[in-house]
C-alpha cells in the first residue's frame, strides 16, 4: 500500500482534443484532415507567425533593456493601446484594466472577482459554449442558468430562449456570451439582436461578462465589438475579457486581459484593489514578451497597417472556406451566414467516429470543426464524405 498523498485524488478525464491529436499523428493514411484543435491555419496547414509579429520582436529584441517584473497590472502601455480597438472612442464607463495570461486567464479572474463581491451570484449562460467557461465556474461553485444558444440539428440561433432566460434573471445576476466568432458554433447574435439584449441587461440589472477571443476573425475589427459595445454601454457595471492569441497568432505566449468597467470611480478602485489581489494569488506578475509584441505593433502605424492586412488575409480564407462548405453540403447553407474558425455541424457522436475511422478526418465529438483545417484541395474531399455520412450512405 503506498502512502503518497496524491492517492487521495480523483482519476480526470483525458482533454478529448489533446487525445484527438494523438489519434491523428498517429494515423498513417495520406490524405487526412485534423478539424480539432481551434487554431488559424493557411493554406498549407501551417499556423505562421504574422510578419507584423516578427517585425515587431526584431524591435523588442535590439530594445528592451530590463526583464524585471511588469507588475500585477502587466504592460500599461498594451492596455492602453487595445481599448480604443476593443471599446472604440466613446466610453462612458470607469475602466480599469489587468493584463492576463491568454483569454482564460481573463475569465478566470473575472468569475472570481464577480463571485466575491456577491457569493450567490448567478452565471446566465449559453450552451453549448467553449468548455473552460463552465469548467471555471464550476471550479468556483458559481451557479450556472442555461439557455440553448444554438439549435446544432435545426442550425439556427436561440434567440428567443436567451431572452426568455434573462427575463428570469435577478439584479446582480451575470451573464456570460461571446462577443464574436461564437466557439463552437461560429452563430453570432446579429446588431438589432444585441441592442435587444442590451435593453434587457439595463432593465434587469444584469452584469455582462463577454467574451472577446477572436476580434477581426468574423467581419472585422469595428464590426466584430459593435454589438458587445452596446451592452457594456447599457449595463451599470460590465467585465471584458480579451485574447491577443488568435488575432495577433500569439498562441504560445498567451496574450490576455481584462478590462472592468462601472460607472463610479471609487467602485472601480475598490473593484481594483481586489483585481490586482487576485491576480497576484493567481500567477503574481504576468508574462511580458507577448504583451510588449502587441504594444510594439500598435504604437507603429506601419506595423498596425500590416497586421491589419495580415488579419484581414486570415479572415477571407476562413470565410472563403465557410461559404465553399456552405454550398458543398446543403444541409449547411447556414453556415454561410455564420463567423469565425467553427462550425458545429449536426452530427451525432457515431458519425463523428465514422468519419474518423472510414475517411481519417478528425474533429471534436461533438460536432464542432475548426474550418481553418480545411483547404481549397480537401474542401470537396471532405464535403463527399460528409455528405454520405450524413445521408448513411458509403463513400
Amino acid at each position: 500500500m503506498t502512502s503518497s498523498v496524491f492517492t487521495g485524488l480523483t482519476p480526470q478525464a483525458p482533454d478529448s482534443l489533446l487525445s484527438l491529436i494523438g489519434l491523428y499523428r498517429r494515423d498513417p493514411r495520406p490524405g487526412k484532415i485534423d478539424l480539432g484543435v481551434g487554431v488559424f491555419r493557411d493554406d498549407h496547414g501551417a499556423t505562421p507567425v504574422l510578419e507584423a509579429v516578427k517585425a515587431a520582436e526584431r524591435i523588442l529584441l535590439d530594445t528592451q533593456a530590463t526583464k524585471s517584473y511588469l507588475g500585477p497590472e502587466g504592460d500599461i502601455g498594451f492596455l492602453d493601446l487595445l481599448k480604443p480597438i476593443i471599446f472604440g472612442d466613446a466610453v462612458s464607463h470607469e475602466m480599469f484594466g489587468v493584463q492576463t495570461p491568454g483569454g482564460t486567464g481573463a475569465v478566470r479572474l473575472a468569475c472570481e472577482l464577480l463571485k466575491a463581491a456577491k457569493p450567490d451570484i448567478r452565471m446566465f449562460i449559453g450552451a453549448a459554449t467553449w468548455p473552460n467557461h463552465t469548467q471555471i465556474l464550476d471550479e468556483l461553485g458559481i451557479e450556472t442558468v442555461t439557455f440553448r444558444h444554438y439549435d446544432q440539428r435545426a442550425q439556427r440561433i436561440g434567440f428567443d430562449d436567451m431572452m426568455a432566460a434573462l427575463e428570469t434573471a435577478r439584479a446582480g445576476d451575470a451573464v456570460l456570451m461571446h462577443a464574436c466568432c461564437h466557439n463552437p458554433s461560429g452563430a453570432d447574435y446579429s446588431l438589432e439582436q444585441w441592442a435587444a439584449i442590451a435593453a434587457v441587461v439595463a432593465r434587469k440589472g444584469i452584469t455582462p461578462l463577454i467574451d472577446l477571443a477572436y476580434q477581426g476573425l468574423g467581419l472585422g475589427l469595428e464590426e466584430d465589438a459593435a454589438g458587445m459595445r452596446l451592452v457594456l454601454a447599457a449595463a451599470e457595471d460590465g467585465l471584458l475579457a480579451y485574447s491577443c492569441d488568435k488575432n495577433f497568432g500569439l498562441y504560445r505566449e498567451r496574450v490576455g486581459a481584462l478590462y472592468t468597467l462601472t460607472r463610479d470611480a471609487a467602485t472601480l478602485d475598490l473593484a481594483a484593489s481586489n483585481i490586482r489581489a487576485l491576480a497576484r494569488t493567481n500567477w503574481s506578475m504576468p508574462p511580458d514578451h507577448g504583451a510588449a509584441t502587441v504594444r510594439i505593433i500598435l504604437e507603429s502605424e506601419a506595423l498596425t497597417t500590416l497586421w491589419t492586412s495580415e488579419l484581414d488575409a486570415m479572415r477571407a480564407r476562413v470565410a472563403d472556406l465557410r461559404q465553399r462548405l456552405a454550398k458543398a453540403v446543403p444541409l449547411l447553407a447556414p453556415l454561410a451566414g455564420q463567423h469565425g474558425l467553427f462550425a458545429l455541424l449536426p452530427l451525432s457522436p457515431a458519425q463523428v467516429a465514422r468519419l474518423r475511422d472510414d475517411h481519417a478526418i478528425y474533429m471534436a465529438g461533438s460536432g464542432r470543426i475548426n474550418l481553418a483545417g480545411l483547404t481549397v484541395d480537401t474542401i470537396d474531399t471532405f464535403a463527399r464524405a460528409l455528405n454520405a455520412c450524413l445521408q448513411g450512405e458509403p463513400a
